[in-house]
């Protein structure tokens, strides 16, 4: 696609995301079911959307979701259902030979099921032959720390507090997650350098911001609901800058569904300078822009930069400085694949702001040097003072709505030791104290069979971690898998020897437990802990909520050994969770009354009053190298990306609609002058091979997208091309995969 397509004059939103979502709404639920669960989305006392961890406003419209979030919760409420039936007449092989797609377009999962060692099927159990199966199997391993406790984003405080109370009562640390795979290097790369892994901004902050930097994410498809502030903040005359490698139509233009006279123009123009950055030369491109910053402070001595701010606040800003004059501006500019004269361009919206906001997803930091990318962002915030003040600071968008939420009540597999030290002594037990195993460790751990065991609570882990085929071969390997889940997905078929799946309520069913209904709590990409509380009938009365089995397979794991935890009695009133809580996690004081309140509450950082809790009580400036992002002639940087028409690994269709692709996910997206040069056009196909330390693992068929890209770089759709990306190829201080950065050569398809 080239910027003259009429596609890329179109605007985000407006008419298409109305009519996509009424008609995918009441396909898949019905009229009256559409109107019934969207309507309580996103409300005070309605459930939190899963399908982003974007904030609500104070003041909510009766419609507020996105496109995207519309389809999250029909794929939720569907009406189908998969029963025993099904798996009788469905062996696991067969069911592995179908796509990821129609899976999890077979319905919700109704009742327990096991895989026996040796079988092909999943057979119906009861619960209670689900627990004490399980237990049998966690109990005959040699060591707690061969046992794996994944979870997923969706998971709520209640049952993520318990989950980690549950596997550190077993043993181990071994809790890797999600975050572990997408931001992960958001929370090193902060916490290092301003004492805490979140960001510092409120949606209100968005109100005054005189400028936000959009770096390495595309709201239109994965936050849509955060293009409706990018719109006000352009209304009221705030500036925006858009550095992403693609150009994508949401940061381009936008017509929010909600204002149907919008519908008949183009929308508002929301970037006013878009930087198309070279894949993996987000390093270079902002120290470029930060080297145009201290030109402009050199032509206006003590006019630029926030000179008090940086004695009294900040460490470490000579040598960093001193760094980044040394940098000649051809090696950034080839590097970062951007003109100095734009890098000026940026430089100066920078500067003309008195208050900055940069906001990043996984373009930032699943990247080799993603640590870096983080800290690169706050270097340039730290020059004149943008963060712990309003209208300004970091801002790290999250993808799934309770990721942040899981790690602040405990999922981490490495717990400081204040932590552990409050957990003893509210359920009298000894936690482990050494480091457990992140989702690469975990993965590498089953495939050389030094871990035997995996639960999953939530996630589709086969197919959202890289090196797909190794994965699936690394679960295989088990003795048992257990997944907690709400559909059919790949990892219920790339099973251990016995394997089990529990079935779960979803985010939009109502949670009826014995002293009552109740509601589980969520904490949102701005730190903002609140209640989410299902309306729909359960999809089957067999179901329990995720609490409930984490608190059933504990007791059935643990018995009187470990934890003093009243396993029972938190499964039938989650507000006896929120009370321990509130007395391990700080924060959480007087949890209950708090998160009652219409919003819930915002969780202290210190750095949001310029407190930052690092050793010397100092933002840190951090000196990094230009990464090597070379590759070798006639190779392409190949970063994955999301449709249009997905949510994570959760396919909705196969049509990607802002981009122009229809009807096929395995493409490779290149730019004009790369197909001319490789020898070929739009709607070949190729076979694609990644490249690392002299290994190869190749993926064939891929058809050939002509778009809007820099040179020398592709891109390709998650997760289709997660086979692509080496188990071993990890960012430096964080191991997130490198997801946004592969090599890959192309080959013509036989």
């Amino acid at each position: 696609m080239s910027r003259d397509d009429p596609a890329d004059r179109a605007a985000a939103g407006g008419l298409g995301a109305v009519a996509s979502t009424l008609v995918r709404s009441a396909r898949d639920l019905g009229v009256v079911r559409s109107l019934e669960v969207l309507s309580t989305v996103n409300q005070t006392r309605g459930f939190d959307c899963p399908g982003c961890a974007w904030p609500d406003p104070d003041v909510r419209a009766a419609t507020e979701f996105c496109e995207n979030g519309a389809k999250a919760v029909a794929h939720e409420a569907t009406p189908k259902r998969v029963t025993a039936d099904f798996f009788a007449d469905w062996s696991i092989s067969a069911l592995r030979e179908q796509s990821d797609y129609w899976l999890e377009q077979q319905g919700r999962l109704t009742e327990p099921m096991r895989r026996a060692p040796g079988s092909d099927h999943y057979e119906p159990v009861s619960w209670d032959e689900a627990f004490a199966g399980i237990a049998r199997g966690l109990r005959a391993l040699d060591s707690p720390d061969e046992a794996l406790f994944y979870t997923s984003g969706r998971t709520s405080n209640e049952a993520a507090f318990l989950y980690q109370l549950f596997a550190r009562g077993f043993g181990t640390n071994n809790l890797p997650d999600c975050s572990n795979l997408c931001h992960e290097s958001s929370g090193v790369g902060l916490g290092e350098v301003i004492g805490v892994g979140k960001g510092t901004v409120s949606l209100e902050d968005f109100e005054i911001a005189d400028a936000i930097f959009v770096i390495g994410q595309n709201p239109g498809t994965n936050h849509p609901r955060m293009l409706s502030a990018l719109q006000a903040a352009k209304r009221r005359g705030a500036r925006i800058v858009a550095i992403n490698p693609l150009r994508e139509r949401g940061l381009v233009r936008f017509a929010h569904p909600q204002e149907p006279l919008s519908w008949l123009g183009r929308g508002t123009e929301i970037a006013d300078l878009y930087l198309q950055v070279r894949v993996g030369g987000d390093v270079a491109l902002l120290q470029g822009i930060a080297k145009a910053v201290l030109e402009a402070e050199a032509r206006r001595p003590g006019r630029v930069l926030d000179h008090a701010f940086l004695a009294g606040r900040t460490t470490g800003f000579e040598a960093w400085r001193a760094h980044v004059a040394e940098q000649g501006w051809e090696g950034l500019e080839t590097a970062s694949g951007v003109d100095r004269g734009v890098m000026r361009a940026a430089a100066a919206e920078y500067v003309a702001a008195d208050r900055v906001i940069a906001c990043w997803a996984m373009g930032i930091t699943q990247h080799r040097n993603g640590v870096a990318n983080v800290q690169e962002i706050v270097n340039l915030l730290l020059l004149r003072g943008n963060i712990g003040v309003p209208g300004a600071g970091p801002c790290p968008v999250r993808g799934h709505s309770n990721v942040q939420g899981d790690r602040t009540v405990g999922i981490t597999e490495k717990p400081a030791a204040a932590f552990l030290d409050r957990l003893d002594r509210e359920f009298a037990f000894a936690a482990p104290r050494d480091a457990g195993l992140d989702a690469v460790g975990a993965i590498c751990a089953m495939r050389d069979g030094h871990a035997k065991a995996f639960v999953g609570l939530g996630g589709n882990f086969a197919v959202a971690s890289p090196d797909s085929e190794v994965t699936a071969q690394a679960l295989a390997r088990c003795d048992l898998t257990v997944q907690i889940s709400t559909k059919l997905n790949r990892s219920h078929l790339c099973c251990g020897r016995e394997a089990w799946i529990l079935p779960c309520l979803g985010r939009t069913e109502r949670d009826v437990q014995a002293s009552g209904p109740q509601f589980v709590t969520v904490e949102n990409s701005m730190s903002v802990v609140h209640r989410s509380e299902g309306r729909l009938d359960p999809a089957a009365g067999s179901l329990r909520s995720e609490v409930a089995i984490v608190a059933g397979l504990a007791e059935a794991v643990l018995g009187g050994d470990g934890p003093a935890a009243p396993w029972s009695l938190f499964a039938s009133d989650y507000a006896r969770i929120r009370d321990a809580i509130s007395r391990v996690v700080p924060g959480f004081d007087d949890y209950e009354a708090r998160v009652r309140k219409p919003g819930g509450f915002v969780l202290h950082s210190g750095a949001r009053q310029r407190r930052f809790e690092t050793p010397d009580g100092r933002a840190r400036f951090t000196v990094h190298p230009l990464p090597e992002t070379g590759v070798a002639p006639g190779r392409f940087r190949l970063t994955t990306i999301r449709s249009h028409d997905q949510f994570n690994t959760t396919i909705y269709g196969h049509d990607d609609r802002y981009r122009g692709i229809a009807g096929d996910r395995r493409v490779l997206l290149l730019g004009a002058r790369d197909l001319e040069e490789v020898g070929m056009r739009a709607g070949d196909r190729v076979d694609v091979t990644s490249h690392h330390e002299g290994e190869t693992r190749t993926l064939r068929g891929f058809r050939l997208v002509e778009y809007d890209l820099p040179r020398g770089c592709a891109a390709a759709y998650f997760p289709e091309a997660n086979a692509l990306v080496p188990v071993d190829s990890f960012a430096e201080g964080s191991r997130t995969p490198t997801y946004k950065s592969v090599e890959v050569s192309l080959a013509a398809s036989a």
